[in-house]
């Protein structure tokens, strides 16, 4: 049965503000509803980035580097690890989602991704 990562993107600060309680509680039943089908296997909100860590790998050096990011336009705000018999089936669901939040913070611009995971090791660049 495939899986997909579904992720959550949107800005970050005072400006957006917080989720209304609405949204949560619509949340709480669709993210029920999907589990007890057995398509949520897990998810959930991140923290904010003032308190990442990036490691950036350019040309063989490792760089450490601390948020918070004041260049970023948009962060990943959630996840979700889902899992459905097709992805068609994963695509309706995934809209769903996004009308949830649509219905109850419309004045939020975000973008909801959806992608499939491999289950297959990716092949070497030069093979």
């Amino acid at each position: 049965m495939p899986r997909f990562m579904g992720f959550v993107r949107m800005a970050e600060g005072p400006e957006v503000g917080a989720p209304p309680q609405a949204l949560f509680d619509a949340m709480d039943v669709y993210i029920g509803e999907q589990a007890a089908k057995g398509h949520f296997l897990d998810g959930g909100g991140l923290y904010g980035t003032e308190d990442a860590v990036n490691f950036v790998v350019r040309k063989g050096e490792i760089t450490r580097v601390d948020g918070p990011y004041a260049e970023s336009k948009e962060i990943v705000g959630g996840w979700s690890l889902l899992q459905y018999d097709t992805l068609e089936e994963a695509i309706v669901a995934s809209e769903e989602f996004a009308q949830l939040h649509a219905t109850h913070w419309p004045e939020l611009n975000m973008v909801s991704t959806l992608r499939q995971i491999s289950d297959e090791p990716p092949t070497p660049a030069d093979a």
